[in-house]
């Protein structure tokens, strides 16, 4: 039986596509930092591996006797106080996988990056695998590291590693405990602290597409090559308004101005700095990438990979309902979605 090691495992996207290879038949290892809650690997019967991405010895040791690698853990966060740290996990730690991927002849290897490392639209055409992005060009920490850890990877392709990167947009369902800032709108938006929105715009996907989007990329993803893991093109209105039929809720009426909520941004962030607050309200980087709709054209993964795609009501009816489960809406039970 083939063998996958899976890092992120214990996150959004790394969760599910340790459980696509399982329903697959795949026996899956994860790499798990010391502390990491391991009972969702427990229920899916996922081999924990104890290792830090920053740990070269503790990595190869993970990566031995795995026929294929899936490397979908990143520090994701639009704001840190310690960049540092971000880019040892997000950039050194894929330079780890990618080196004990290469010193074990994995036999695939996917690397899961971001849209975020490609250009947005402009001039109302959907960015793709072909408009790639500087350096100059990355907004934040996470993009910048996440930017440079792809180059890392390129570098490593040359080298002779079979790998494959996947940029997955805006992804939604359940699971996503942390959750990531696309989670973090819908949870604002059932506990009512959304009364207003930004004029921007994403690409919304079914996590779980996603997940079966990387099995299939390790099978028919050609070495060297990026696929965009996507789906629906949305302005932020019209995802409320989504969210807003599924759940009854009257959707935000407000368009906020750009340049204001800029500047409260970057006096909320000043703020937190002097009074060691854990994290902004709202994060600056997040407000400037608002400025740009991030729409992405995602036919590639679906006419090379066979991507699906799935209704994305369902997927976030199933986002509502786990986070409604899940405690994220004080007061409020699951409607019970499958």
């Amino acid at each position: 039986m083939a063998r996958a090691l899976v890092t992120g495992a214990t996150g959004f996207i790394g969760y599910h596509v340790a459980k696509a290879l399982r329903k697959k038949g795949f026996d899956v290892r994860a790499l798990v930092r010391k502390g990491s809650d391991t009972a969702i690997l427990a229920a899916l019967d996922v081999e924990p591996a104890p290792g830090d991405l920053r740990d070269y010895s503790a990595v190869l040791r993970a990566t031995r006797g795995c026929d294929q690698v899936y490397h979908a853990a990143a520090d994701y966060r639009l704001w840190v106080p310690d960049p540092e740290t971000m880019y040892a996990i997000n950039v050194q730690g894929t330079v780890n996988v990618m080196q004990a991927a290469l010193e074990t002849d994995a036999a695939k290897v996917v690397y899961t990056s971001t849209v975020g490392v490609l250009a947005p639209a402009k001039n109302g055409k959907p960015g793709s695998e072909e408009t790639p992005a500087r350096l100059r060009d990355m907004l934040g920490h996470y993009k910048r590291s996440k930017f440079l850890a792809e180059q890392e990877v390129r570098r490593f392709i040359g080298k002779g590693l079979p790998a494959v990167i996947v940029n997955p947009t805006a992804p939604i369902g359940t699971m996503d405990r942390k959750p990531t800032p696309t989670g973090k709108i819908i949870v604002e938006f059932l506990n009512g602290k959304m009364p207003a929105y930004l004029d921007t715009g994403l690409n919304f996907v079914d996590v779980e597409d996603v997940a079966d989007a990387h099995v299939l990329a390790s099978r028919s993803g050609v070495v060297g090559e990026s696929y965009i893991l996507g789906n629906a093109n949305l302005t932020l209105k019209q995802f409320l308004q989504l969210l807003a039929r599924l759940t009854g809720r009257k959707p935000p009426r407000w368009k906020l101005p750009y340049t204001p909520v800029l500047c409260l941004a970057f006096i909320d962030e000043c703020l937190v700095r002097l009074s060691r607050r854990k994290e902004p309200a709202i994060p600056l980087d997040g407000v400037r990438m608002a400025r740009h709709y991030m729409f992405f054209d995602c036919s590639k993964a679906v006419r090379k990979l066979g991507m699906a795609q799935n209704s994305l009501e369902i997927a976030a009816l199933k986002a509502i309902d786990w986070y409604r489960g899940s405690g994220y809406v004080p007061g409020r039970s699951s409607r019970g979605c499958a």
